[in-house]
């Protein structure tokens, strides 16, 4: 037995020195290029557990499903865009490149779906049949934006107008923007001047490579504008490339592998017949929804380090919680009496390196209390909704302490007990006493307390 405790022992000191090495190491302390291995390792972590845990893999099958609904209503809203400007015969080779993962089906798939399309007359719909039309298509990039949104820890989605703006916006210019930038890196590799200079071996070479990489250029820049657009916050372009980055490759090296999979593989045809095709297709979506959203997994996570933590749930104790609150209620006030930009929720999280999740139910039980008010002009941010000398330290603690207490879980719930509703009503009164008619304005710098 005194065997059998030893390697488990030191497994248990191997790995906390490894966590020690990785979450609690101070970044000040260490150079550059460590502190950049460890936030690889940190995002690379984080993304694995998400994936592990259930979460991206849910939403890339919602997203499919979503898919197979919305692609001809989506094709044939773009068909007749491009038709106007004579580029829409290039959706065909496009499709096929993109499903080119599906080896010797791949035609066959792309064929049924242009079928589809170009069967879906849009101008002899009518006006109800049009709208509809585009209902579905709208559907699919909302879809889409809420699965960021979760990713990016947002809870407000766009109002109404926006999503009918933006949405329609990304239907509808979104691919004259990607034929645009496709015609003109074919423009470019026809010209007379480039077919000279791939004449000279060295050059040649250098240009055919360039070519070959075209591909996971256009994925990339795509993905990039997917991920700083689409969801309803403020992306960082660096974050949002460096997602891009991973997922673009990934989505390569990964279709190259679905492509040999498929090649080799007979079973398919052999069990669902028929249906081998349609299998196969939905199999290669799902894996590409799942990339998209590993990519928007690590665009978060660099942009956002006070989200790597071990913890994947972003709960806070109680005494925390009433530190926290007093944190923020103090730098809120301090910055309303120095005159400068208010506070916001991203700004605050940052700022006192704790998860926005973790804080967002803090400041919204502030705000339904009146202790803290939402402001537009001259930006958004959060002010005290009263005066500081009238914003009492304990009516700052009841708030947090009754955080998440409803008309069906709250004190009257429990059943009497003499004893224990003394010692209860005993820490109230002296916390009551204690904090008397202290203000949230003494917890600010002696001179600001003057004012």
């Amino acid at each position: 037995m005194k065997h059998m405790s030893r390697p488990a022992k030191q497994g248990s000191q191997f790995a906390a020195m490894i966590r020690g090495a990785i979450w609690e190491v101070q970044f000040s302390e260490l150079p550059s290029w460590k502190q950049w291995l460890i936030r690889v390792v940190r995002i690379a972590h984080l993304v694995i557990r998400d994936l592990m845990g259930e979460g991206l893999t849910l939403r890339s099958m919602s997203l499919v499903y979503t898919t197979l609904l919305s692609m001809v209503p989506l094709l044939a809203v773009s068909f007749s865009v491009l038709k106007g400007f004579g580029v829409h015969n290039q959706i065909e080779p496009i499709l096929l490149n993109l499903l080119l993962p599906l080896g010797e089906k791949s035609s066959v798939i792309t064929a049924q779906i242009i079928t589809f399309v170009e069967n879906t007359k849009v101008g002899a719909l009518g006006t109800v049949g049009l709208a509809l039309l585009i209902f579905t298509a709208v559907t699919l990039v909302q879809k889409i934006e809420r699965a960021f949104n979760h990713t990016w820890r947002v809870t407000h989605h766009r109002s109404l107008g926006n999503r009918f703006s933006n949405y329609l916006s990304i239907i509808l210019i979104g691919p004259v923007l990607i034929f645009t930038a496709i015609g003109i890196t074919a423009t470019i590799t026809s010209h007379s001047l480039v077919q000279q200079l791939m004449a000279y071996p060295i050059l040649g070479g250098l240009i055919h490579a360039g070519g070959r990489m075209i591909p996971y250029l256009l994925v990339i820049i795509a993905f990039t504008l997917v991920y700083a657009f689409v969801p309803n916050t403020k992306v960082k372009l660096k974050s949002a490339f460096i997602g891009a980055l991973v997922a673009g490759l990934l989505w390569e090296s990964v279709g190259w592998g679905f492509a040999t999979f498929v090649a080799s593989s007979g079973q398919y045809t052999a069990i669902y017949s028929a249906l081998a095709s349609l299998i196969v297709f939905m199999i290669w979506m799902q894996l590409s929804w799942l990339i998209l959203l590993i990519g928007a997994s690590i665009s978060f996570y660099h942009q956002h380090p006070e989200h790597h933590t071990l913890q994947s749930h972003d709960r806070l104790s109680s005494r925390l919680k009433e530190k926290l609150t007093l944190t923020i209620m103090a730098l809120i006030t301090k910055n309303y009496y120095e005159k400068q930009l208010p506070w916001t929720a991203r700004a605050l999280a940052q700022h006192l390196q704790m998860p926005l999740d973790a804080i967002t139910p803090l400041l919204k039980s502030l705000v339904a209390n009146e202790l803290l008010v939402h402001t537009d002009e001259p930006i958004p941010g959060l002010l005290p909704a009263q005066a500081p000398e009238n914003l009492k330290l304990k009516d700052i603690i009841s708030v947090v302490r009754c955080i998440d207490e409803n008309s069906h879980f709250n004190l009257d719930r429990l059943p009497e007990n003499e004893r224990v509703d003394n010692v209860f009503n005993n820490l109230e009164q002296s916390m009551q006493e204690s904090l008397h008619e202290e203000t949230i304005k003494q917890l600010l710098p002696v001179e600001m307390q003057k004012k």
